[in-house]
């Protein structure tokens, strides 16, 4: 039996949660939909969410924990959200917010613009900090992972987009002369 997918989701005050076949809407700051895959049954008994299986195919077991863990996901996304922050090392690169849109200079010869994408909002509170927030996580990721990818961190430099948490290891440079 799945650890994961066995688990019932505590659903707090002040969300609404919805299924209609295997249609789950879940309301709160925020509205997020999933289509539940048809082998798995979602039970929704007062503020408590339990998902059940089948039986012990291959395929059910892998589906019954993704499943509770896209439905959690969904309740935390609609009540406290999630969010992602990025920091920019490099003499010259920062990031300003115009409007709805993000504009990076990143040293190469014109400013990168991206426009927030619908149900995310990006803040900029200094010029070498950039956080990603929003309801769905995924998109939350996806989001933060291409504002990165304008920039990777230079592996001798540092030099770059990186997440707040990520850890980079600077690679000793040349030596010098041989002797």
């Amino acid at each position: 039996m799945s650890r994961i997918g066995r688990m019932p989701i505590t659903v707090p005050a002040g969300i609404e949660v919805k299924l209609d076949g295997n249609h789950l809407t879940v309301k709160g700051k925020d509205t997020l939909e999933l289509d539940v895959h048809p082998n798995m049954t979602v039970k929704i008994d007062g503020n408590v969410i339990t998902v059940e299986r089948p039986n012990d195919d291959k395929q059910n077991r892998a589906l019954h924990g993704l499943t509770r863990s896209l439905i959690n996901n969904m309740v935390i996304g609609v009540s406290e959200g999630f969010s992602k922050t990025l920091e920019i090392n490099g003499v010259g690169y920062k990031a300003t917010k115009q409007g709805n849109k993000i504009v990076l200079n990143l040293g190469y010869s014109h400013p990168i613009e991206m426009e927030e994408p619908a149900g995310i909002t990006i803040e900029v509170p200094d010029n070498q900090k950039i956080i990603v927030k929003g309801a769905d996580k995924q998109l939350v990721g996806e989001t933060a992972a291409k504002i990165r990818s304008f920039r990777l961190p230079d592996a001798y430099k540092g030099k770059g987009i990186k997440y707040d948490t990520e850890h980079l290891i600077i690679k000793e440079g040349k030596t010098g002369a041989k002797k």
